[in-house]
This record gives structure tokens, C-alpha cells and sequence, in this order.
């Protein structure tokens, strides 16, 4: 659980780039779409998070929330008990079932995936990328780009992005391990106008009564 909270939580912070011999195409989508994330000033947002085998076989399926500020962020994972916060400088991950805090500092390297780098730039020198066209989900038109790594050592060969055609947001995340396995991320809603507070980017101890903090900074 603790790996999945922490893909989770590098799934909201940081940005895939651009490498010229992508797909022109590919980044003129990826700019829109930076661009309309980059006019909001906080974001609130509901997602789910699927997990399937190789075969498009459903491991397990999550919800969670997320609100995002600057660099700042805060992922709930619903029914597990685990938190993630971040105040920019560092990352709390909170562990219900037993009842500890792990803090760390932010990893900016190129070989994380950040919801972030998601939502943001998308378009990074570790990339290459082309778009796949048009298709119809869920009554949307939307717009899937293909995203290879240059770097073969990553755990990942492939990750594919569905972008809301109109409103210029990121639909979908599906990225696909080496071990076969799939992780699929959809976001629910987005609320682009949200009203928050920095303290709550902040783990404070005194609400977790008996924690024990475990500082790996």
C-alpha cells in the first residue's frame, strides 16, 4: 500500500518534456493543455485508479481526492488510511493501520511520473511522443497521445494520455510497467477554482495523537 500511495502522491507533482523529434502535433495538444492548468491557481480534484493484469483484467480499483497549489499537494486514498501531504520543501506519508508518519524530501528526477508532470508541461527531454488521433469515452471527445521513454531502464515502456478535447484537460493517465501490469488513473472532476489554505499541505502531529515519525530527510 505504501508503494501505491507514493506512485500515487508522484502522480500530482512535476512534468513530462519535449524532445525534437516528437510528434508537433502531439505537443501543440500538450501545450493547450498546460496552458489551462497553468491558469489555475488551486485545483481540487476526485480520481480513480485501476489496476489490471496484462490482459485488461481488473486488479483492484481505488478513489481518491487530490488538491493541488503551486508545489504544494494532498492525496487521500478512500477505505486505506493513507495521506500524503506536501509543502513544497517536503512529503509526509501517513500510514493509518500503523498510525505513522515517513518524511521525506521531494523527488524531482526525470524517473518518477507525477500527477504534476501530468497536469502540467507533459512534454520532457525523457520522452518521445506522437498522437493516436480521436476517439469517443464516456460521451467526450478525446485526444490520446502515446508517450515512449527514452531512458529503457525506466519501469515503465509506455505511457498513453487521453486529453479532453474541449476543455483542454487531462482525461486519463494509462501506464503500463514492465512486469505487464497496468495502472490507469481517470480524473472524476476538477474544481480549477478552489479556495486553499497552505496549512493544509502541512501533516500536523497534533491531530494524529500517538504517531510515530519516521524522518528520512
Amino acid at each position: 500500500m505504501k508503494s501505491l500511495i507514493a506512485l500515487i502522491s508522484t502522480l500530482f507533482i512535476s512534468t513530462l518534456g519535449f524532445c525534437q523529434q516528437s510528434d508537433p502535433n502531439a505537443k501543440k495538444v500538450l501545450d493547450a493543455v498546460s496552458a489551462k492548468f497553468k491558469t489555475f491557481k488551486s485545483v481540487q480534484a476526485s480520481f480513480t485508479l485501476r489496476n489490471e493484469d496484462s490482459k485488461g483484467g481488473v486488479l483492484g480499483t481505488k478513489k481518491g481526492t487530490a488538491s493541488m497549489k503551486g508545489a504544494r499537494y494532498r492525496v487521500s486514498i478512500a477505505g486505506t488510511g493513507q495521506e500524503v501531504f506536501c509543502d513544497g520543501a517536503n512529503i509526509w506519508t501517513y500510514d493509518k493501520s500503523a498510525n505513522e508518519v515517513t518524511i521525506t524530501k521531494p523527488d524531482n528526477s526525470a524517473n518518477t511520473i507525477t500527477m504534476q508532470k501530468l497536469f502540467t508541461n507533459f512534454y520532457d527531454k525523457d520522452f518521445l511522443y506522437k498522437l493516436n488521433g480521436d476517439k469517443k469515452v464516456a460521451g467526450k471527445t478525446v485526444q490520446e497521445i502515446e508517450m515512449t521513454p527514452v531512458d529503457k531502464t525506466k519501469p515503465f515502456h509506455k505511457v498513453y494520455l487521453l486529453v479532453d478535447k474541449n476543455a483542454k484537460t487531462l482525461y486519463s493517465t494509462r501506464i503500463l510497467d514492465k512486469s505487464g501490469n497496468v495502472m490507469v488513473y481517470t480524473v472524476n472532476t476538477m474544481n480549477g477554482t478552489a479556495n486553499l489554505a497552505d496549512n493544509l499541505f502541512v501533516f500536523d502531529k497534533a491531530k494524529y495523537p500517538g504517531v510515530e515519525v519516521i524522518d528520512l530527510r
